[in-house]
């Protein structure tokens, strides 16, 4: 079990992480439709949503992947994950064709902030850097 206390974590963050990383970069390169899909959810801001978006995944997905300030990253994580749950996959609203994707949507948003809380309460584990400037 040494090697699973050991190499858990960074596997659990990268894995968690990874998701969040390549939808950040997929908004950098898709930057427009982003921002229409945003404003097509009547936020305000989309723009500004966009760029927030981009910064919490692909910002907070590396710093998770290194284990960086690993507890912030994951808890700023959780909170938008959370927050996209909601305004993004709301199942209860979706006509009924699109309920069932949606709801998936929103499971697997709602089973990553549990992973994430779970690094924010227990950080970044040992190999990390982190760790490494302790």
């Amino acid at each position: 079990m040494k090697a699973i206390e050991t190499y858990g974590p960074v596997a659990g963050r990268i894995l968690i992480a990874l998701i969040f990383v390549l939808s950040g970069f997929s908004k950098i390169t898709g930057f427009e439709g982003t921002v229409g899909y945003i404003a097509s959810k009547g936020l305000p801001l989309p723009q500004l949503g966009a760029v927030a978006a981009i910064v919490v995944e692909l910002g907070g997905g590396l710093m998770l992947m290194v284990g960086w300030k690993a507890r912030w990253a994951a808890l700023a994580m959780a909170v938008f994950t959370a927050a996209a749950a909601v305004l993004f996959h709301n199942y209860w609203a979706a006509p009924a064709e699109m309920a069932q994707n949606q709801f998936i949507h929103f499971m697997k948003n709602i089973s990553m902030v549990g992973g994430l809380l779970f690094v924010a309460a227990h950080g970044s584990g040992a190999l990390s850097l982190e760790r490494r400037a302790a």
